[in-house]
């Protein structure tokens, strides 16, 4: 156990600061001001080592999480970093991007604010990166096997690594320009700095995995043909096809989904020519669809200078507190302020899209939208309470049904 009676003399959380808005919406950098050891270590502190720890039940990845808050309590960051690396390949890209269900699990959250679990993860893996301690693991020998990992997001990443690491030959392919999936061109500089997975990149080159960028299986190269030449395929690409909303004036300019949007601002972030780019900029923006591909593309339309942002999401407001219907350990469903809506913008819930309205040369103008009622269990517009909201750009961003 870290401190025996952290729990009681720290009751409440503390987490780095934000950087203002005015500031950071003129950049792309990280929101988030960098953090304060005293902070980190006394957050750690407040770890109950539970005997039952449910933060384990919370994490996916099953992190030793009550290990790595003593060893960050005590001051032992590459120790931490090790029993961290022990379950996550990739502590920097899920302490900034995972919605931390660990945290809705943890034991102390039943009645004080739960540990901040998220920071202590990506503050230990940061120290270990700027420290050195993140370096290269090699196989003392090879098997003589060779894998093809089809897809560079994180999924397919992990993958590699863990292939790599245990002597096989990897190669992994990507149809984009670049490695890193939706890492690279769906989550924006202000959530997660590239520099982060480049960093990453280097150590599984390191170590002997090998990318081919720009390589589009199937096309490029054919399914069969892959499976010939190596000894096995990983099929790790994601779950990329977005839902559609099939409502009258879909196919109207200044109407994309979510992800066209995101892609494309990322390359031009990058520093890559980018013609005839979607942008917001100077343009009444609406975004459908209250999650996190939302939030990002809320986000991006301010650092692009949009005149105005409105978000439209089909169900109730969340409540601010845990519902009945979710208790702990689950992870609930509340109402949240991402960064992205602390920006600026209007949030508009119970909300159907009805129709894109749009004017002679056949570009969006307009949205008719209605108020949401539920018949039979299903969420409907209400007859009667159809209304317009301007519109130059809409970003549809409800989500993805699968795989292409």
């Amino acid at each position: 156990m870290a401190d025996p009676k952290g729990f009681l003399t720290v009751t409440e959380r503390e987490l780095p600061a934000r950087r203002p808005v005015p500031v950071r919406i003129m950049d792309w950098k990280e929101v988030y001001e960098p953090g304060d050891s005293a902070v980190l270590r006394r957050q750690a502190g407040r770890c109950m080592d539970c005997g039952v720890p449910f933060c384990h039940q919370g994490c996916p990845l099953g992190n030793l999480i009550p290990e790595w808050n003593d060893l960050t309590w005590r001051g032992e960051g590459r120790a931490a970093i090790e029993r961290l690396h022990a379950t996550n390949n990739f502590p920097e890209f899920t302490g900034r991007l995972c919605p931390a269900p660990c945290e809705s699990a943890c034991v102390l959250g039943i009645n004080q604010p739960a540990v901040t679990i998220k920071q202590i993860e990506v503050s230990i893996i940061d120290e270990a990166f700027a420290s050195g301690w993140v370096e290269a693991q090699p196989p003392a020998r090879l098997t003589g096997k060779t894998v093809a990992v089809v897809g560079s997001g994180p999924a397919g990443l992990a993958a590699a690594q863990q292939l790599t690491r245990a002597g096989h030959t990897v190669a992994v392919f990507e149809r984009d320009d670049r490695i890193g999936g939706l890492l690279r061109y769906g989550i924006p500089d202000f959530k997660m700095e590239k520099s982060h997975l480049d960093a990453r990149l280097r150590q599984m080159s390191e170590e002997g995995t090998r990318f081919r960028a720009g390589v589009n299986i199937g096309t490029d190269i054919s399914w069969a043909d892959l499976r010939t030449r190596y000894d096995a395929v990983v099929i790790a690409t994601g779950a990329t096809l977005p839902r559609e909303l099939a409502i009258p004036g879909r196919d109207l300019d200044g109407v994309h989904f979510a992800m066209e949007y995101l892609v494309e601002s990322n390359k031009a972030v990058a520093g890559d020519p980018v013609p005839n780019q979607i942008t917001a900029e100077g343009k009444h923006v609406i975004v459908i669809g209250g999650g996190d591909t939302g939030a990002d593309c809320i986000g991006t339309a301010h650092r692009q200078g949009a005149l105005s942002v409105t978000n439209l999401a089909i169900g109730r407001q969340p409540s601010s507190g845990r519902p009945e219907h979710q208790p702990w350990p689950m992870m609930p469903t509340v109402f949240e302020v991402s960064s992205a809506h602390e920006e600026g913008g209007e949030r508009q819930y119970l909300a159907s899209t009805v129709e894109f309205l749009g004017n002679e040369a056949g570009e969006v103008r307009a949205l008719r939208v209605a108020e949401t009622e539920f018949v039979d269990g299903r969420r409907v517009p209400k007859s009667g309470t159809e209304r317009e909201i301007p519109a130059d750009l809409v970003l549809i961003a409800m989500g993805f049904t699968g795989p292409e």
